[in-house]
């Protein structure tokens, strides 16, 4: 008979259980394995209140559409047209609440093949030199110079999610995703921590639906050697 083999987190579990052990430390600290999360993060729109008033007009506001994973963020009921150099169109894009101080795109890297864009992979914020495009609304107008990105694959987690992990904010995790004849990893996952997060894993559609992830049997998360 074949032995059965222990899983990744309970090996991690033994190890931990070892070092605090040489170290002194009571066992009895180690908190269990986090619950992880992992969404796929559709094509969207982040806008300042500025831009969501040209767009919507004065005093425009965005309500909830659907409430999303991590505590007060949310799919707004506002959505607006992204025009590329083609003239090709996207509709409906939708827009994610509440509003932030500057104004992002998130696509696929199929979206962007569509609308002739040279998208670039980024992290959420950084747009300094990245595509632009034509945002329209049924009131206006707003002609994106920059901030249209394909985000970079990462993890939301708490300062309690990353000391289990022994990872910290700008450190680069790996994603295992187990499906059937599709089992695929995702490297340079980017690991981002804030008090409000919960643990959760966003990948793109592309992504996700490279990795079958609908039917996923198991995901997990590796820290990096």
């Amino acid at each position: 008979m074949a032995a059965v083999l222990p899983n990744r987190s309970l090996v991690e579990t033994l190890i931990r259980q070892s070092l605090f052990a040489q170290l002194g430390r009571e066992t009895s600290t180690i908190s269990a394995a986090p619950t992880l999360v992992v969404n796929s993060s559709a094509r969207h729109m982040h806008v300042t209140q500025e831009n969501l008033e040209i767009l919507f007009g004065p005093g425009a506001k965005l309500g909830v559409h659907k409430w999303l994973y991590q505590d007060g963020q949310f799919a707004s009921d506002k959505v607006v047209t992204l025009v590329g150099p083609r003239d090709r169109m996207i509709n409906s894009l939708r827009i994610l609440g509440p509003c932030r101080n500057l104004t992002q795109i998130e696509l696929a890297y199929t979206d962007s093949i569509y609308l002739g864009i040279n998208v670039p992979v980024r992290a959420s914020g950084d747009i300094k030199g990245s595509a632009g495009g034509i945002v329209i609304g049924p009131k206006g107008v707003v002609e994106m110079k920059e901030g249209i990105i394909r985000a970079a694959r990462h993890v939301h987690m708490n300062p309690s999610d990353a000391a289990y992990y022994g990872v910290k904010a700008g450190d680069h995790m790996t994603l295992l995703v187990e499906a059937e004849k599709c089992s695929t990893r995702f490297d340079d996952m980017l690991v981002r921590v804030d008090p409000s997060f919960k643990l959760e894993v966003h990948i793109d559609t592309d992504e996700a639906n490279c990795c079958d992830l609908a039917r996923a049997k198991r995901c997990e998360l590796v820290r990096k050697s």
